[in-house]
């Protein structure tokens, strides 16, 4: 049994180290492109025959890169806060609210989880273009902040907590904007948490949306202003590669010291429900 045990314990590790390789190789290969020359990208030693660290300031003085990335916080932490605001609201409403076809509305609500994005843009484009928002943080902003996901995920979690405390309050005279913000709100910091870097990271990896509502340079996001390193003469991959590893960092970090959040949103209830 103890062999048995340790023989499993093995294989684990051994599969975890190989799905984690599967992960960080293309992080490692963008890394190591970054400080090659443009000339030997696609040769396979690690750094070829010399380290370009070079590429870093060209690839911030190639493209407005300052203004590209404060574009892409504006967007990403504005879009974030407002999909955070919306998930909350929407998700007491349909754990705690009682009112009639609640439950066949929420299906109705996460059938929208299924829509591709493609399907989306151009009758959001059209609704964006006759309001005169095109070319506006609001239309990179608003239109995807009223997802279903993260309103799921604080609902499911919503429903896997007792209801006394909420009575309590509600026998002493609390509506439901106070039961909610003075009780509920500190209890549901970990799911909060996995909804806005969620959010976040969506919202500054965006391409499709920002590409069809963006004419402006001076508001392109991250992933637009990669775009410019590709041109009629090619494609400058040693800067354009620099660019993606330093644009890739602020993710990184923000998963890094919010993982035990994150690991509490998703497995502490979050997929619960009575």
């Amino acid at each position: 049994m103890h062999n048995k045990k340790r023989l499993s314990t093995i294989i684990s590790v051994v599969l975890l180290g190989i799905i984690a390789v599967g992960f960080l190789f293309p992080f490692v290969w963008m890394v190591a492109t970054s400080l090659k020359p443009t000339t030997e990208v696609f040769s396979l030693s690690p750094t070829g025959s010399r380290i370009a660290w070079d590429n870093y300031p060209s690839a911030l003085n190639s493209i407005p890169f300052g203004r590209v990335v404060l574009n892409s916080f504006i967007v990403s932490l504005a879009g974030a806060a407002l999909v955070v605001v919306v998930s909350v609201l929407s998700a007491y409403a349909f754990a705690r609210l009682r009112f009639k076809g609640r439950d066949h509305l929420f299906m109705l609500f996460l059938g929208t989880l299924v829509l591709p994005q493609e399907v989306l843009v151009i009758p959001l484009y059209i609704g964006m273009q006759r309001m005169g928002l095109v070319n506006s943080y609001f239309a990179l902003i608003v239109p995807f902040a009223f997802g279903a996901f993260g309103a799921f995920l604080i609902r499911q979690f919503l429903m896997s907590l007792p209801l006394e405390f909420e009575e309590a309050a509600r026998i002493d005279g609390c509506s439901d904007w106070k039961i909610l913000t003075k009780i509920l709100l500190p209890l549901l910091k970990a799911p909060i948490t996995v909804v806005g870097v969620f959010a976040f990271i969506d919202y500054w990896s965006a391409f499709l949306w920002p590409l069809i509502v963006v004419n402006d340079s001076s508001l392109a996001t991250i992933p637009l202003g990669l775009q410019m390193f590709s041109g009629e003469r090619g494609t400058d991959w040693g800067p354009l590669m620099a660019a993606v590893t330093m644009t890739t960092i602020p993710s990184i970090l923000l998963v890094v010291f919010l993982q035990k959040q994150l690991e509490k949103g998703v497995t502490l209830g979050a997929f619960g429900g009575r």
